[in-house]
């Protein structure tokens, strides 16, 4: 069993700085500051298991700060040990933050872009449908109804890209198109109202 050994603050030091073993040392350190800054840690939105694995990662840098010839005793070690132990909860936390605030970030951008993305996608699976039908109609058909419904050209500009008489005859065989399609998908309704919320037409 071991022995309790209390340590002064220069005596932990010279061990520590020799190379000496460590781990009475941080028995020590342990026994006597982890209550202290836990306390902290849990007043300041932490677990116990945040601060014990707070108050290693501050040991360790403690030890390392000890080795490097940098802890020059202008405070105590407990003072140390706190201002550590409060300066990384403190990251850890901003940390912690940031990451939730990308999450919410990710999680929003999912719940916006989602339904843009599958109707992006509704909308192309729909183009797809339309001209299929409209090419089951014939070239002259397919021209005027994609001419018309999809580049929004002018009955005149229909007319020079089908060589018709004059515009009253494209209006007449619009017409015949369009009650072609509604024979063809009299059958099936589903399909039929696809085209129609594409088409626009009545």
């Amino acid at each position: 069993m071991d022995v309790l050994r209390n340590f002064s603050d220069d005596s932990l030091v010279e061990i520590i700085r020799n190379g000496q073993d460590i781990n009475p040392v941080l028995r020590f350190l342990y026994r006597q500051h982890f209550e202290f800054l836990r306390n902290y840690v849990e007043q300041n939105n932490g677990s116990r298991q945040d601060a014990e694995d707070i108050f290693q990662e501050v040991l360790l840098a403690f030890i390392e700060l000890v080795k490097l010839g940098k802890f020059r005793g202008d405070a105590s070690v407990k003072t140390l040990l706190f201002a550590m132990n409060r300066n990384t909860w403190l990251n850890e936390l901003k940390r912690r933050g940031r990451a939730l605030v990308r999450e919410k970030a990710f999680e929003k951008g999912k719940e916006s872009e989602d339904p843009g993305t599958q109707a992006h996608i509704a909308g192309r699976e729909s183009r797809k449908q339309v001209l299929s039908i409209v090419e089951s109609l014939g070239d002259t058909c397919k021209k005027i109804l994609l001419g018309f419904y999809y580049e929004n050209l002018s009955m005149r500009e229909i007319l020079e890209r089908t060589g018709y008489e004059t515009e009253q005859v494209v209006r007449n065989k619009k017409y015949k198109c369009l009650k072609q399609l509604e024979q063809m998908l009299a059958s099936n309704p589903n399909l039929a109202n696809t085209l129609k919320n594409a088409l626009n037409y009545e």
